[in-house]
Parts: C-alpha cells; structure tokens; sequence
C-alpha cells in the first residue's frame, strides 16, 4: 500500500494549490461539455424521421444515424481514457470539444446519407476522448470531500438529466426551426467549453502516465466493444437468434477474454486491472451499468408512449419529461451531496436503486388512458429522486482512491458501462416489448370487428409490451441494489482537510496495489 500512497501524492502542495485554485470556473466548461455529450445521445432520436425524410435514409439504414454514434463512442471509450492519461487531461478535452464541434457542422450540414453517418460516428469518437477526460479532470481537481461531494452531485445530475434534456431540446428544435439545428445546437457549446477550459483550467503536475501506449490492448479493447455494442444492436433489430447477431456476440467475447489476458501480461496496460478487480470500483461499474440498461429502455418506452399512444407533439413530449430531470437535480445536488460526506456511499446507492425501482414498478400500471398527473409525473419524480441519489456517489466512487495515471482510463471504466448499458439497454427492452406486442395482438385481433376496434388492440398490444418490458426494468434495478449493497463496502469520505496536501482525501479509500 505504501507505493500505491506515494504515487496519490506525487503532486506537490504547490502543484494542487495553483491547479485547484480556478476548480469551480473549470467545473462550469466541465459541466457544459459532459452535458453536450449526454444530450446528444438522445436529441438525434426525435429529429431523425425530419432527417430521414430529407437525406432519403432507407428504413433499414435509419438506425446507423444512432448507431455509428454509439459504436463509436463505447469502442474508443478506453482508447480515449488512456490517451486522456498520457498526453494530459486538459490537452484531450480541448481536442475532444474542438472535434466534436467540426464533426456536428458536418452532421447539421449534410447532404447524403454517407456523410451523415460519418459526421455520427466522427462525434461518437471525439465524445469518447472528451468524456473520459472530463470526469478525470474532477477527480484530481477536487480533492477535498465536502467539494468533491458538490462537484460531482453537479456532475451526476448532468449525466442522469441531459438525456431527458436532449428530448425537450430536440422537440423544440425540430419543430420550430429544423433538424440540422440538433447538430448546429452542440458548436456553441463546444466552443465555450472549449475555450473556458484553454484559459481556466490548470491541471495538477505529476499525474500523467508516460508508458508506452499498450496498442495489442487498443485493438482488442476497441473491436470487442464495437462487437458487443453492435451486437445488441443487431439483436433489436434482427432478433437474438439472427446468425449474424451470435456471430458478434462470440466475437466480442473471445475479443474481450484475450484483452483481460493481454492486460495480466503486458508491462504498460491500456486498462490496468487493479482499476476493475478493486472491490468498490468493479461494484460501481456494474451497478451503474445495469440502472442504464433499465433507464436507457424507459426513455424509449415512454417517448413512444406519449407521441403514438397520447398523441403528443415532440415539444410536448419533451417537457413531459421535465419531472425525472427536476427529481435527478434534486436527488443529486441535494440528497446526495448533503448526505455523501456523513453516511456511506452503498446506503445512498442501494436506496437509490430501490427508489428509481419504486418509480419503475408504478409504471407498470400504465394503460391507453393513464393519467399523466396521477400515474407518469409520480412515477417520474420517483425514478429521478432515485437515479440521482445513487448516480451521485457512484461518479464519485468510480475515480475515488485511484492512481492519478489512471485516473483517465477509471473514468473511462464510468463512460462505457453507460454505453455499453445504454446499447444493451434499448436492444434487451425493446426486443421484450416488441415480443409481448405481436402476442397480444395474435391473441386479441379476432375479436376486433371493425378498423376503430383493431386500432385500439393494437394501442393496447403496444402498452402491454411496454409494461411487459418495464417489469424486467424493474427486476434489473432491485439487481442494481442488491449488487451496489453487496460489492461497495468502503465507508464515508474521511474529511480530513486537504488544503495542506492536496490528495490526502485520495489515500483514505482502500486502493490495490500491483
């Protein structure tokens, strides 16, 4: 453990008090960028019939304008941790938001189907070096606990709310201006990040990771994620027993088990095991992993819900959503943060996970004439209040205790069980829902004797399935509890003060060294 303490405090007391000093302005172009790369994954889905319609995208092509964005993104996401590691937090991030920013000019400036989905897949790959980078950068620049606990409530409610805001924007933009605006929206954001965090932010010396780059465990890493991420794809829209759809599957995890065996081996690993193999950590990844499965799933269920089944317009939808972001802000900046420095992280990740759970198991109730009031608003508040408690600890605990030259890749380990959890997500649910539609019609069809009676069965069949699905939602996130209960054992933040050194709050969490 000694030699795991003195690589936390490598930075000198000189070196962490000039890098912090603007930690707050920096967290503001943090924010801003991390809230560009969550919205993005979800603004895109309300303008696509717009941009389909306009690109001539076939209906079997539409799902790559998602997709690319996200096989991208998920397959570099180690890449970009590690090179975030490397060549410095600050330098990666700029790049990232700059890249972003050329990619979207590119997407909202398309005239092809072509060059549509490269400028999707050029975003998912700048989105994968900026957001390992962005998360990093709040791990070695808050150091002290109580700020450390404000910084990434911020930072949890932005990375559980910015999805639902993508929705809201994405209505607004697609109908009142065009879809092209989905892409034009992100460049103001990236500039200002960009240059907030050029002249702001000041990065802590010493926690760079100068090995060579392990490029066995970039190859390996990059293509058993895109299998697995593809995968799960294919599976939602082929079915789990398209051939191609198990060829990808096995694919990925031979892919997979020989990058964990070059990592054993090699001297300078893409991803050092001891970030994934630490109890809490792992805990935090898969715990994480699973509420994205069931959170990714609902977002679809429920916009498809109130545009097919309400009859809501996309702005309408969007706001409809306003009561899961309200209960993710309130959950995270002010039960999480309030309560992360006195109790420990499991006894808000566990509760959180049942809570969001409660949310879910409500909406199993939901029918073609469910009031909103009554029904999706408490249901809402409840998965929201839920997702940003328990999101709140777990960003922090999943950098919290690491090696500063690992802090990149650890933060990456975060971004993808969101991916990879977002994928598995909408192709598990959706595949569920889709099955238990077309048997509830089979079975009810008959006995719809006009065209306004089969209309109605299918309304109902497309609930069923929706309700069905969310059943498996709710298991998934009971799962989530039982696991971030069982796994994180470490106890609350010491808050010893940190002002003399720095990354003293570091070496208060059991770290394992290699």
């Amino acid at each position: 453990m000694s030699e795991t303490v003195r690589s936390v405090r490598e930075p000198s007391p000189v070196d962490d008090s000039h890098a912090h000093s603007n930690r707050w302005k920096a967290l503001v172009f943090i924010a801003l960028a991390q809230l560009m790369v969550v919205l993005d994954a979800t603004i895109v889905n309300i303008a696509l019939p717009s941009a389909q319609q306009d690109l001539g995208i076939s209906d079997g092509n539409r799902q790559w304008v998602i997709t690319a964005y996200a096989l991208a993104f998920g397959g570099l996401l180690l890449f970009g941790g590690r090179i975030a590691d490397l060549w410095g937090r600050k330098r990666t991030f700029v790049t990232g938001l700059i890249g972003f920013a050329g990619a979207s000019a590119l997407g909202g400036a398309a005239t092809g189907e072509a060059m549509m989905l490269g400028a999707r897949a050029l975003q998912g790959a700048f989105g994968a070096l900026l957001a390992p980078a962005a998360l990093s950068l709040l791990a070695v620049m808050f150091t002290d606990a109580k700020e450390r606990a404000k910084a990434f409530g911020i930072y949890g409610a932005i990375a559980g709310g910015g999805g639902a805001v993508g929705l809201i924007l994405g209505g607004f933009l697609t109908e009142y201006l065009d879809w092209r605006w989905t892409f034009y929206v992100n460049i103001p954001f990236a500039v200002i990040a960009a240059a907030g965090a050029y002249f702001v932010i000041r990065e802590p010396e010493g926690g760079r990771n100068r090995s060579p780059l392990d490029i066995p465990g970039v190859v390996l890493s990059t293509l058993g994620l895109v299998s697995l991420v593809y995968g799960f794809t294919r599976a939602e829209s082929d079915g789990w027993g398209d051939s191609v759809t198990i060829t990808l599957f096995i694919t990925s995890a031979v892919l997979l088990a020989a990058f964990v065996l070059v990592e054993s081996k090699v001297k300078a690993p893409l991803l050092p095991l001891r970030v994934i193999t630490e109890r809490n950590r792992g805990g935090v990844y898969l715990s994480l992993g699973l509420a994205i499965i069931a959170m990714f799933g609902l977002f679809l269920f429920l916009t498809y819900y109130l545009q097919i089944v309400k009859g809501y317009s996309p702005v309408k939808t969007g706001f409809a959503f306003l009561p899961m972001i309200t209960g993710m802000i309130i959950g995270s900046t002010q039960i999480g943060t309030r309560l992360m420095t006195r109790v420990a992280p499991r006894l808000l990740m566990a509760p959180g996970f049942l809570v969001a759970g409660a949310g879910m198991l409500l909406l199993t109730q939901m029918e073609i004439d469910s009031s909103y009031v009554t029904l999706l608003l408490p249901a809402q508040l409840l998965l929201g209040l839920g997702m940003g408690t328990a999101f709140m600890p777990a960003m922090s605990l999943a950098t919290y205790g690491v090696e500063p030259r690992d802090s990149g890749v650890a933060s990456a380990m975060v971004n993808t069980s969101q991916q990879v959890g977002g994928a598995i997500g909408t192709a598990l649910l959706n595949t569920i829902a889709a099955s238990a539609t077309t048997s509830y019609i089979e079975d009810h069809i008959a006995t719809a004797t006009s065209k306004p009676a089969a209309q109605l069965v299918e309304l109902q069949g497309m609930v069923n399935g929706y309700t069905n699905a969310i059943w498996f939602a709710v298991g998934i996130l009971v799962l989530s509890a039982a696991i971030a209960f069982t796994f994180i054992t470490t106890g609350k933040p010491d808050m010893t003060s940190t002002t003399d050194e720095g990354a003293e709050a570091e070496v208060k969490v059991p770290v394992v060294a290699h």
